[in-house]
């Protein structure tokens, strides 16, 4: 299986779990590990193959690490209260202190309110 199609097994877990309703960065998590598995100059199988290339893997550990610290849940409660299965926008402002590098905010656009 070479890095392409370890990649895309990742985005397609990714996928699933954002369609199940996953927190955020749960699915986040296994995209930022299909992008990491895509910029690796060679092949996990390789890696595997050969113990002395496992000395590389740390980094690529260090760098997922750092991803999920700097990840953040936001708790949301709507004022609408009315259980109509109605879509309902969901936007997310971001406000970065001074001094940061630029941030992303990954969010879903939106949420069907409950039916019942």
């Amino acid at each position: 299986m070479d890095n392409k199609q370890i990649a895309r097994i990742l985005r397609d877990t990714a996928q699933l779990l954002e369609i199940d309703g996953a927190i955020i960065g749960r699915y986040r998590s296994y995209e930022k590990a299909a992008e990491l598995i895509d910029s690796l100059p060679e092949s996990v199988e390789q890696l595997v193959k050969e113990p002395e290339k496992l000395e590389e893997l740390p980094d690529i550990a260090s760098k997922i690490g750092m991803e999920l610290r700097n990840q953040y849940v936001v708790g949301y409660h709507p004022s609408n209260k009315a259980h109509d299965a109605r879509w309902r926008k969901v936007k997310i402002k971001l406000r970065a202190p001074r001094g940061l590098p630029p941030l992303t905010v990954y969010s879903k656009t939106g949420y069907y309110a409950p039916s019942h």
